[in-house]
């Protein structure tokens, strides 16, 4: 936790209560900071202002894009849509790899951001004809309240909503967030705890349970991301224990993604060679996984969407370009009309690989 000594500004925030010492603790997450007035919490965002829980960033982001929802990785939640993506700043994880560390390690951006209401946002993705908006970035977790209220505006225009996050939530408040959700990318960044605890200051088994708890209890989409870093979480033995705990808890549909490193913010390893991420996924697959992709690389046939009853491309991809579709308005393939896991609606043309920054003004 860290004081400050400027004026703490920002909405009232949710999930918290009071101690009897005069601090206040956050019950967001599991790191369960205990706050001093005018004490800001480890995710930098939620401060204690009066003995009031505030969140410091609401309405007020790092910036807005168009994005093909591939990016996300999303590839089974219509796929070809485009999507506006944007975040704020802070994050309740220290990871020592972080690859949108400028953004989500900052302590610099509370007067440096675009400002807008949540009724902006979704006139926005209407506007540009985005399908979907997606909190990403930095995590929308430690913004969850600005988020779930985006999250409504969205819904009440017909606009979908996207969690990009780490998953560090407790369940509680989680049940609330992705009740508002349509679909989550969840990173599962490795498979031992003392990988989380000394690459991220986190634990792994809150991120299991929130996994669990979205997939079981909730409508929302999931889609598992792991970055494999070489010599700290791409053995095989941890890769067949991650793949046989999806398979186990989640079963064989839910797609997961092994995406490569390369060395950035605090952590001094090499790059990830694709010959690591072709090994997770043949171990993946040889475990039970239907879907299971490979990104960061060049990989068409770890790109590809296949269908797991004739074994035929259904979904052929080159980067976020989508060169080949082959299934139906509701998502069948056109082969063999095996169903497939996913979200779908009519196909005609792929939004592609484009990335357009967009400007809002507040509401």
């Amino acid at each position: 936790m860290e004081r400050t000594r400027e004026q703490l500004t920002g909405m009232p925030a949710r999930w918290w209560h009071a101690l009897e010492d005069g601090r206040i603790q956050c019950d967001l997450c599991p790191r369960d900071c205990k706050l001093h007035d005018g004490q800001r919490a480890a995710c930098f965002v939620r401060a204690n202002k009066g003995g009031q829980m505030i969140l410091t960033t609401y309405g007020r982001s790092s910036g807005f894009c168009i994005d093909p929802i591939e990016k996300k990785p999303l590839n089974h939640f219509y796929p070809g849509s485009s999507i506006l993506s944007f975040g704020t700043a802070g994050c309740n994880l220290a990871c020592k790899f972080c690859q949108n560390w400028d953004i989500s390690k900052s302590r610099e951006m509370d007067t440096l951001m675009d400002e807008a209401s949540p009724e902006a946002i979704a006139q926005a993705a209407q506007r540009y004809g985005a399908q979907s908006v997606a909190f990403t970035y930095n995590d929308p977790v430690i913004f969850a309240e600005y988020a779930m209220d985006t999250a409504d505006a969205c819904h009440a225009l017909g606009v979908k909503t996207v969690a990009v996050t780490a998953g560090y939530m407790h369940l509680a408040p989680a049940r609330e967030f992705y009740a508002k959700m349509d679909a989550a990318n969840i990173d599962l960044k490795a498979f031992t705890d003392d990988f989380y605890f000394k690459l991220c200051v986190g634990h792994l088994q809150p991120i299991l349970d929130l996994i669990a708890m979205v997939h079981h209890e909730t409508d929302c989409w999931i889609e598992l991301t792991t970055l494999l870093i070489p010599g700290h979480n791409d053995s095989d033995a941890e890769l067949k224990q991650l793949a046989d705990w999806c398979f186990k808890e989640l079963g064989p549909d839910v797609p997961l993604h092994f995406s490569a490193y390369h060395p950035d913010y605090k952590l001094d390893a090499p790059a990830t060679p694709p010959a690591t991420l072709t090994r997770a996924r043949k171990i993946a697959l040889d475990a039970g996984l239907r879907y299971v992709y490979t990104g960061n690389v060049h990989d068409r046939s770890g790109a590809a969407t296949y269908c797991p009853s004739c074994g035929k491309a259904v979904i052929e991809r080159d980067w976020y370009e989508i060169l080949d579709y082959a299934l139906d308005d509701t998502g069948h393939c056109k082969h063999c009309g095996t169903a497939i896991a996913g979200r779908f609606t009519h196909f005609e043309k792929a939004f592609g690989s484009r990335r357009i920054p967009v400007v809002l003004h507040a509401t």
